[in-house]
């Protein structure tokens, strides 16, 4: 049975006292002598902040340089077939919801979420299968297929899985980390929750089998981690999961997209296509705006960045208005998360017996990593990530063809690697050989849609520093008070969203940091009267 999704229950577990949030405030569009706010990027992060900012009383313009919303969650229409360019995992449909409900709306009239069973199907490379649930009584049986042994070891994991999510997604994705003092209340919990053991460590603690240790330990790869160096508070993943499900949107996370920008038009808005912002300006320490590369000074109260967080510094503001993230702490200190190599294709045959979400493992699994991470190489080996919209929804592709997309980790463009066209078609056929060889039998011969996004795409289309596909990586070194803060630390009226800044990447991370907001943005009258601008 798919979860309980009464939006009530939801808000009811997330709400903290550090959180301003009323959702039975009538939403009103704003006066014209409201303080305007400026949001950088039209990705989740982004246009989930806008809807929170106009709800709460600004003005706000959402500019992208891109020629459509979303960013990373654009679409790709091609040959009859629809292509999710990037997320399509929703594990928190009421964050979406929340959004609806602030701006007066109901989501199920503009978007529809569908249940997806098994969350996940995993492959091994030799050929044995795990379907990942979330019915108790059946993860009982699959595990116990592989490991009798870890059935016991798995319901401790889940356990402790749900008491890091207890406090870190409860208690600490919606909540801003400022100052020292912000983090030195969180160490005790860390300590006793053992966040100081890595993913796996966690992870093998509980379970002994190496299959279902690599079943257990995958999820840091969906946010950009490595499991062998992110923190076990990641392995909160695994109770959000367990808890509210794996959700699909019908017509592809696009029409998320839409709806949400259908929002911030309704609620008084504007979303501007197509116009790259060049330079935040800064006057007295002061975000009062942002240059556009055709010149155009769009005057603000308040900014807030969707871009990614190491470009905004390094790309958007100046080197005198910041000693925090200075030149030297984002090319030297930072470590960024790894790339990836996507390849959107469409089939004109049907693969009925390929799962909506399959995880197909590579024959190593920690050398491997060592190899994209660590040692920044292109192995000749790789695991994937295989994505089949049509097994949910066959609106995506013609009829009679079915929808894919197949992202491999890589290493990011510190490596070196130089993604020309003759290695980028190297690359893809190995992928496209594997696959025929393994879960999509004759794949070549009926592939008819064909497109890639390599390292290099990252930095191009989504500027992205290093071609990153999640920014600065989730270690613990970098996390939380020591990311890059939701409320900038050097210039006042700047703040930030998304993947590179509190909590991090994912559709939940993202959404929460711009929830974040709603704490470290004051209310329109509460901003000084010099500040403000008409």
């Amino acid at each position: 049975m798919p979860p309980d999704t009464n939006l009530g229950s939801f808000l009811k577990k997330l709400r903290t006292p550090e959180t301003r949030l009323n959702t039975r405030r009538a939403p009103v569009s704003p006066s014209p002598r409201a303080p305007h706010a400026v949001v950088i990027g039209a990705g989740f992060g982004g246009l989930a902040a806008a809807i929170r900012l106009l709800v709460r009383g600004y003005r706000v313009t959402v500019i992208d340089r891109l020629d459509q919303a979303g960013g990373r969650a654009r679409v790709f229409r091609q040959d009859g077939f629809v292509f999710d360019a990037g997320p399509t995992l929703i594990t928190a449909p009421f964050l979406f919801e929340e959004l609806w409900t602030l701006a007066g709306r109901r989501m199920a009239d503009d978007v529809t979420f569908v249940p997806i069973d098994p969350f996940y199907r995993i492959r091994f490379h030799d050929g044995s299968q795990f379907d990942y649930t979330g019915d108790r009584a059946r993860m009982r049986s699959e595990i116990a297929r592989f490991s009798p042994r870890d059935v016991e070891g798995w319901e401790k994991f889940l356990e402790h899985s749900e008491r890091i999510y207890r406090v870190g997604f409860e208690e600490l994705a919606h909540a801003p980390f400022s100052s020292p003092l912000d983090m030195a209340r969180v160490v005790p919990d860390m300590v006793r929750l053992e966040n100081w053991r890595t993913v796996i460590g966690l992870v093998s603690k509980y379970i002994e089998d190496e299959k279902m240790r690599q079943v257990f330990s995958f999820h840091p790869l969906l946010v950009g981690g490595n499991p062998y160096s992110t923190s076990s508070i990641y392995t909160l993943i695994a109770f959000l999961e367990r808890e509210f499900g794996v959700w699909f949107a019908m017509g592809g996370t696009g029409e998320v997209v839409r709806g949400m920008v259908s929002l911030i038009t309704e609620l008084g808005g504007t979303v501007r296509l197509g116009a790259q912002v060049d330079e935040i300006l800064v006057d007295d320490g002061r975000a009062r705006g942002v240059r556009l590369r055709d010149g155009e000074v769009v005057r603000a109260d308040v900014v807030v960045s969707n871009a990614d967080s190491a470009w905004t510094y390094r790309h958007l503001v100046r080197p005198e208005h910041r000693r925090t993230w200075s030149d030297f702490r984002l090319d030297k200190l930072t470590r960024y998360s790894m790339s990836l190599f996507v390849w959107y294709f469409g089939t004109n045959k049907k693969y009925d017996d390929v799962a909506h979400h399959t995880i197909v493992l590579g024959p190593r699994y920690r050398e491997l990593l060592e190899d994209i991470f660590d040692k920044k190489v292109l192995a000749d080996d790789f695991s994937l990530y295989l994505h089949r919209p049509t097994c949910t929804d066959a609106s995506m592709a013609p009829e009679g063809h079915d929808c894919f997309y197949v992202l491999s980790p890589v290493p990011h463009l510190e490596s070196g690697i130089e993604w020309t066209p003759r290695k980028v078609e190297q690359y893809r056929r190995a992928i496209a050989q594997s696959l025929g060889e393994s879960i999509l039998p004759g794949l070549e011969e009926h592939v008819v849609s064909s497109r890639v996004l390599t390292p290099q795409g990252f930095l191009d289309d989504y500027l992205s520093v290093h071609g990153a596909a999640f920014g600065i990586e989730p270690v613990l070194h970098q996390s939380a008070y020591f990311r890059p803060h939701n409320e900038s630390e050097d210039i006042r009226g700047l703040y930030l969203v998304g993947a590179g800044t509190h909590p991090g990447a994912g559709m939940p991370g993202v959404l929460s940091s711009a929830r974040v907001l709603d704490t470290v943005v004051p209310d329109p009258e509460r901003l000084d009267a010099s500040v403000k601008r008409a």
